[in-house]
């Protein structure tokens, strides 16, 4: 008999090297029984940078426009990103960030100052504009001492692709960064773009080799997780009719050999409109569960763009534009959360729970389907506006990043669907926060503001 999906759960942490950089996502195995306001009220920062609750600080470890190691400026727009062990000093960690630049580096607020590249080889940059210039778009890489709280280098890692969103990190310890963008060439780039790009979490920061990973699709691309025990690699799409996506690969290790992309529909609901938008195409309610299926896709680098239209005719569900997505492990086994971030009634954001079946990928999975549950609705801007990144922490429940119209707060949502603020930023701008992540041994919180380009570490009774 074909082993249980499920029945590898307990092995999870067991896998070598890179599964370690599960730890502070696994470590969040299911929401504690505590309720959201733990910590307590939020106290005025008086430098005017983040608030946070009393016992918490933060120290900025990464500012746009500052010199990095490697001689080139620290690129605007941090965006996602996640932490990972160092394998050579137990003491730091590495982040990798997203930069969701897409024009020429020189102009956007790139890494670099002209149109020199440093000491980065031209074949190091994955694309340049019309004018020659590499484009503004891709990694940056930090080396973090966790002890003293201070950064000990940071360098570019992935260069000349557009508008990197977010991602999510690999049982490989590499980072999944995903272009937010479809531009082709005659759009001012040379490239198509709109895919997933792959970037080991090296301590020399290294340039990576700029692949695309085309087998995963050419969309808007926001968000992945992979699963550490099949592989399996779970992406949202930032779209207003976006689909999520599974992709199959050929080699879990080696996600350049390809694979097979499928899309998530529901059973007995082709062309689940699931936005809750509008009551006559059908609506779901909070705790509702749903049984899905996945419907493979074909030509998925398509240039004009229309992967998802030819999904959902396919049957595939419809999502308000699918975000943040991270891993936790439930009590009946390994969960994949998302957000949809102007998804509901109130075009507030939802917060959807798959749970994969336990024959996830495989020819019986039929038998026993995987489900997909709505796990929150915000109904006020008060309650939450707009989630985008989202990742569970060590304490057992989610860390929610606003992308909101008015005040931007880190939320926390637990399992009971109580939701709390965390953090909220309290600079003038009011700009989003993103690529909220945790260090290996979850003492620290790490998350970026977009505007004008900050990453923070933040630690306290986690």
């Amino acid at each position: 008999m074909e082993p249980s999906r499920r029945s590898f759960l307990a092995n999870a942490m067991i896998m070598a090297a890179g599964a370690v950089a599960y730890r502070s996502l696994n470590a969040a195995t299911a929401f504690a029984d505590t309720g959201p306001d733990r910590y307590g009220a939020l106290v005025p920062d008086p430098d005017g940078i983040m608030d946070l609750p009393r016992g918490f600080s933060y120290k900025i470890i990464s500012r746009a426009g500052a010199p990095m190691s490697d001689g080139l400026r620290t690129p605007l727009a941090h965006d996602g990103m996640a932490a990972f062990p160092d394998p050579t000093n137990p003491g730091r960690c590495i982040l990798v960030c997203n930069h969701e630049l897409g024009g020429a580096s020189s102009e956007e607020g790139g890494p670099f100052e002209t149109d020199a590249l440093g000491d980065i080889p031209p074949e190091l940059v994955y694309d340049f504009d019309d004018e020659g210039r590499p484009l503004a778009g891709g990694t940056t890489t930090l080396v973090y001492d966790i002890a003293t709280r201070q950064p000990v280098s940071e360098r570019l890692s992935l260069s000349g692709t557009a508008k990197n969103c977010a991602g999510g990190p690999t049982p490989r310890g590499t980072w999944l960064t995903c272009e937010e963008t479809e531009l082709m060439p005659g759009q001012g780039v040379g490239k198509p773009h709109g895919f997933v790009f792959e970037v080991p979490a090296l301590p020399s920061g290294a340039p990576a080799a700029p692949v695309p990973l085309t087998d995963m699709g050419r969309f808007r691309h926001e968000a992945t997780v992979t699963d550490p025990v099949t592989g399996i690699v779970y992406l949202t799409e930032d779209q207003g009719d976006g689909l999520i996506y599974r992709f199959l690969p050929n080699a879990p290790d080696r996600l350049s050999e390809g694979g097979r992309l499928q899309t998530l529909a529901i059973l007995g609901w082709n062309s689940a409109d699931l936005r809750n938008w509008y009551e006559d195409r059908g609506t779901v309610t909070v705790g509702q569960t749903l049984q899905t299926r996945w419907v493979d896709l074909e030509d998925v680098t398509a240039p004009e763009g229309d992967l998802r239209v030819r999904g959902a005719a396919a049957g595939a569900a419809i999502f308000a534009r699918g975000e943040g997505m991270c891993f936790a492990s439930g009590a009946e086994g390994p969960e994949i959360y998302f957000a949809c971030t102007n998804g509901g009634p109130a075009y507030l954001g939802q917060i959807w729970c798959y749970r994969p079946s336990g024959w996830e990928g495989k020819s019986s999975e039929g038998g026993s389907p995987g489900t997909l549950e709505l796990v929150y609705e915000s109904k006020a801007q008060t309650d939450l506006d707009m989630c985008d990144n989202i990742v569970a922490a060590p304490g057992g429940y989610l860390v929610i990043c606003e992308d909101g119209s008015e005040d931007q707060y880190l939320r926390i949502l637990d399992r009971e669907g109580r939701i709390a603020p965390l953090a909220r930023n309290a600079m003038l701008e009011r700009s989003e926060f993103c690529g909220a992540c945790f260090s290996p041994d979850g003492s620290t919180m790490f998350v970026n503001i977009q505007k004008p380009g900050l990453t923070l570490a933040v630690t306290g009774p986690w």
